[in-house]
């Protein structure tokens, strides 16, 4: 069974789990995790067209959020020079965030709280503090495993041939040397592939995203963040028609090519006023593809190409369905270090842009058991007031007068 830890302050009352002061509903049982959303079916008995038309209505929408039709792959990131000292023994995903998580804890979290749980890990460097953290947090079977649930990190391996030598060369290769688990007995039911960050800080359902990538006949999505002209040319940017289909893709453009990129952001749903302040869209790196058009990019159409984001994706929009999923909240990309400052001080702001503490939708991540805070050499200040003589706090304990603290 899943075995799924939640960071915890202190023991709760029964049904109840504490949160950093918070308190938050147990979430459901692990098998309740595996199943889709279940979505009450309700048919109208007066005529036989009315209970069909239901019918079916309720069934493509049922289809449309089958978490049992998609596995997700997590990539998980190169060397992390960028982030170096933080990654001299660890992997990207591996690095510690808001004290008690790990990185990769945001995209484990959102798949499950997505229900979501069939998982693919991708690593390459540093790896051994990341396949640690995952086996102690995300253990969805202790020696049999029940449901089709799994999580399995999946290593930079050796393979026959010259090309088997080599490390992964980038998201697409990545994925590429392993598309032989997509024609496993076990995949046969998978239609979609999510394919996912272990950098990235954010709370997302990713079944909206693949709801939306299912009614719209989307051989690709791609969800993307609405960005204003002050960090547009630090990122992706994409080009939308009146469909939100993608039309072409910059990558980091800068001067006229940027002003070039710019969208009517209101096709994805943003307010007129929102949409004028914020023109551009970005990519996020996640990303849906069909099952059976990613093995045809990566085995046949694009078989030397390396990167999802500045090879293979561009170059596709012009023969397939490449649709743009607009996802208007935080997300933050923790590449460099001071991104990583600036992401763990803004969960200290009040209201914080970011939270880990949701009840409905839980941060994962493994439990620590480590002792209580210690308190040493501290003075007893419950007699201490402010003096009208001074501009400094006076203690007063009983038996001693004029005190300073």
């Amino acid at each position: 069974m899943m075995n799924l830890r939640v960071a915890t302050a202190a023991p709760a009352a029964p049904g109840v789990r504490v949160l950093g002061g918070g308190v938050a509903r147990v979430p459901p049982r692990p098998w309740a995790l595996r199943g889709s959303r279940r979505l009450s079916v309700r048919m109208s008995v007066a005529t036989t067209e009315a209970a069909t038309a239901v019918g079916a209505s309720e069934d493509e929408a049922l289809e449309a959020r089958n978490s049992k039709t998609v596995v997700a792959v997590i990539l998980g990131g190169g060397a992390g020079t960028r982030l170096f000292p933080l990654t001299k023994r660890r992997a990207k995903p591996a690095v510690p965030i808001g004290g008690a998580y790990r990185l990769i804890d945001v995209p484990m979290s959102n798949c499950i709280n997505s229900g979501i749980n069939k998982v693919y890990i991708l690593t390459q460097f540093n790896s051994a503090s990341l396949n640690r953290h995952l086996s102690r947090a995300y253990d969805f079977s202790n020696g049999v495993a029940f449901g089709d649930g799994f999580v399995e990190v999946l290593a930079a391996t050796q393979r026959p041939g010259t090309e088997g030598k080599r490390w992964f060369q980038g998201t697409a290769d990545a994925v590429r040397q392993f598309d032989w688990l997509f024609d496993d007995a076990r995949a046969k039911d998978i239609e979609d592939v999510l394919i996912l960050s272990g950098d990235h800080l954010y709370r997302m359902d990713y079944m909206d995203f693949l709801q939306s990538h299912r009614q719209r006949g989307a051989g690709i999505s791609i969800c993307c963040l609405p960005i204003d002209g002050s960090r547009a040319s630090d990122f992706g940017l994409m080009k939308i028609d009146d469909t939100g289909r993608i039309i072409s893709f910059s990558e980091k453009p800068k001067g006229d090519d940027l002003k070039a990129m710019q969208v009517d952001t209101t096709v994805l749903g943003l307010s007129k006023e929102e949409a004028e302040q914020k023109p551009y869209i970005a990519s996020m790196g996640v990303y849906i593809f069909k099952k059976d058009i990613l093995l045809n990019l990566l085995r046949w159409r694009f078989p030397t190409a390396n990167d999802f984001g500045s090879e293979i994706i561009p170059a596709s929009a012009k023969e397939i369905n490449v649709k743009a999923y607009l996802f208007n909240d935080y997300w933050e990309d923790i590449g460099t270090i001071k991104s990583f400052f600036e992401a763990n001080l803004a969960l200290a702001e009040q209201p914080p842009r970011f939270s880990f503490y949701d009840a409905n939708k839980p941060m994962y991540t493994s439990r620590r058991n480590l002792p209580p805070s210690m308190v040493n050499n501290s003075k007893d200040r419950t007699q201490c007031g402010w003096s009208p003589f001074s501009d400094r706090l006076q203690c007063v304990p009983q038996g001693y007068s004029n005190a300073r603290c």
